[in-house]
């Protein structure tokens, strides 16, 4: 019996066994496992190999799978390596290392971890054609899988569930959700043509555009949210930051290039997640405190969103749209801000003491910056979306 289709041997079967092995796609969920080891903040090693390999498995298990239903059962594919008996051979070899190495992790780490471990495999060998067509299953079956892949990493060293490697887990699938959106709609014509239903196909390129980024964003944000809670470490937010720039490189890009962009940030947003929970750089160091400007703190904050609200509007050429909007807003504004402060529900230390009309000098600025930043932001996002 051939396992391989263009050849025969030992060393032509192994070849085309090996090039089912994808680094792209398959070194994040391993480096994935050994993010979860490093949250432990110990490593024991065998439970940390074992745990890398069934992810390996797991992955590898997807990918002869995705391979088979794509050329030998839908014909997709214009091409693959293994006859249809050698990628079911294959299969069953994939699936039965990965049995057994989840079983090790039984006994190794205990059945909490193997518990977790079991699902990667799932995920992987019904993706195709079970879950693919689904736009919801083929977007998070990826993500889900590095999810589970952080915090099984991080139970096999410890053998509990961690709110840190949690909120990891959940900060990937919302950024990595985003990501196979984005990847989807490379093919968004091809599978359209055969019903194969993606967010791009089921929502159309630019609306899944518009989720894609809105995902990033939400994960972006609740890498700052976990952060400001003490969850993750105070360098964290770094991670996001450099990813986002990507992101906004990205947004200029048609769907081929923009999934390469993504793709590469992710990389780098998982480095420098790895350096902020391993070195933890910030740790001990105290916020910036602009209290020192005393009675002129509550300005300069001002100033300084203002300067940012002035920049955006006047790159998008909605200055007189902004002030027409402030000048609506206003007398709305100033009576909530008079009656709030007149009936005591907050105080403002940090101020000049200068008051007009009955609300403090800041109090007039910050009705006037707050609107003018919301339609800058507005008409930029307006603006790259054309």
């Amino acid at each position: 019996m051939a396992l391989a289709r263009h050849g025969t041997g030992p060393r032509t079967a192994a070849a085309a066994l090996a090039s089912q092995v994808h680094p792209v796609f398959m070194l994040p969920p391993v480096a994935a496992s050994l993010f979860g080891a490093i949250l432990a903040e110990r490593f024991a090693p065998g439970a940390l190999g074992l745990h890398a390999t069934a992810t390996f498995f797991a992955v590898y298990t997807a990918h002869l799978k995705d391979g088979y239903v794509d050329f030998h059962g839908r014909g997709e594919d214009d091409d693959h390596p293994l006859t249809e008996a050698g990628c079911r051979w294959a299969l069953a070899g994939s699936t039965l290392c990965f049995a057994a190495v989840t079983a090790a992790i039984g006994v190794v780490s205990g059945p909490g971890t193997a518990l977790l471990t079991a699902p990667m495999w799932a995920l992987g060998f019904f993706h195709a054609p079970q879950s693919d067509t689904n736009p919801v299953t083929t977007t998070l079956g990826y993500p889900f899988g590095i999810a589970l892949a952080i915090v099984g990493g991080h139970h096999a060293q410890t053998g509990a569930l961690a709110v840190e490697a949690l909120a990891f887990g959940l900060v990937f699938l919302v950024v990595l959700a985003g990501v196979k959106i984005v990847d989807d709609a490379t093919d968004y014509a091809y599978d359209r043509s055969i019903g194969k239903r993606t967010v791009a196909v089921v929502l159309g390129v630019r609306r899944a555009r518009r989720l894609a980024y809105a995902l990033l964003y939400a994960g972006f944000t609740l890498v700052l949210v976990f952060t400001v809670d003490g969850v993750f470490p105070p360098a964290a937010p770094f991670a996001a930051v450099a990813f986002g720039v990507v992101a906004v490189v990205a947004t200029g890009a048609g769907p081929s290039v923009a999934t390469m962009l993504l793709v590469r940030g992710a990389y780098v947003f998982l480095a420098v997640l790895v350096v902020a929970v391993w070195f933890r750089p910030l740790a001990g160091t105290a916020l910036p405190d602009i209290g020192v400007l005393g009675p002129y703190t509550y300005l300069a904050t001002e100033v300084v969103f203002g300067a940012v609200a002035l920049a955006l509007l006047r790159r998008a050429d909605a200055v007189w749209r902004a002030a027409r909007t402030v000048l609506a807003l206003y007398p709305i504004a100033y009576v909530w801000d008079w009656y709030t402060l007149s009936v005591g529900v907050f105080a403002i230390p940090l101020r000049t003491g200068v008051e007009l009309v009955g609300i403090p000098l800041e109090e007039h600025l910050f009705m006037v910056v707050v609107p003018a930043l919301v339609v800058g932001v507005h008409e930029t996002l307006a603006e790259l979306e054309e």
